[in-house]
């Protein structure tokens, strides 16, 4: 038997040899005329410009509408009721349902928000395919759009049933008038069940502020004889149950604290 006697060498000229095989490089920039610019200082320029107008907007926007300013907040007032943020404002109407309260405050705060986000975070683990439509990709789309949909529903339930007038009284920045404990006037305010509302320094708690009122003696002790309704809502109770001269020595104290 020769040797090599039986064997045949084929040779295929699609595979191409190392030797000539080009690098993955991309296209040089000069390749796309009037499709470039240069960094410094054209690219950069229209950046600054860019960012100049949204910052003058900003700021233009921030004198407009200033920050809403509260007065300076005291931890011993419980009658104060915190508002968050917009943003978070759909995590605060949920703890104000049953399931989400009370007792089960860690439900409505650790619970269903863990469930709720863990759930975005493995959307995209969910449905891994090539397509890019949502209508091709219903797990994804399903959980975003019932997400939007819950944040917008809570949004709008917390906006439609706070007591917007009753937050603004209570964060109403007051100035400061100095009480004079030892009048008659203030002993029988402090003895009296009108400083469980008022304050010690009749600044407010819940209710409002009796520190230039602008009221006369006789007209606020007709409101705390009879209190205040208004439209069949009892918005302050009758209070009064002394005698007609503290009532009278009161209220002309009150009618004389100015703010100054």
């Amino acid at each position: 038997m020769h040797r090599g006697k039986g064997m045949k060498f084929v040779g295929d000229s699609r595979v191409p040899s190392m030797e000539f095989r080009k690098p993955n490089i991309p296209k040089d920039y000069s390749e796309y005329p009037g499709k470039t610019e240069a960094f410094w200082p054209n690219f950069l320029l229209k950046e600054w410009m860019i960012g100049s107008v949204f910052l003058i907007g900003y700021l233009l926007l921030t004198v407009a509408h200033p920050s809403p300013l509260e007065g300076q907040a005291d931890p011993t007032d419980t009658a104060y009721i915190p508002l968050p943020d917009w943003y978070f404002l759909f995590l605060y109407q949920l703890l104000k349902y049953e399931f989400a309260s009370g007792p089960f405050n860690v439900v409505g705060a650790i619970i269903i928000p863990g469930l709720a986000f863990g759930a975005l975070m493995l959307a995209p683990f969910l449905d891994r395919g090539p397509e890019r439509r949502p209508s091709k990709r219903p797990l994804p789309t399903g959980f975003m759009l019932l997400a939007i949909a819950s944040i917008v529903f809570l949004t709008w339930e917390s906006v439609a049933n706070h007591d917007w007038e009753a937050a603004a009284r209570q964060g109403e920045i007051t100035e400061e008038v100095e009480i004079d404990t030892a009048d008659p006037g203030y002993e029988i305010y402090s003895a009296a069940a009108c400083i469980s509302c008022h304050g010690d320094n009749l600044e407010g708690a819940v209710g409002p502020s009796l520190i230039g009122t602008g009221l006369s003696a006789e007209e606020i002790a007709e409101i705390a004889v009879n209190g205040i309704e208004d439209g069949g809502t009892q918005l302050m109770p009758p209070s009064w149950d002394g005698t007609d001269e503290d009532l009278q020595v009161m209220t002309e104290f009150i009618a004389g604290l100015e703010a100054e």
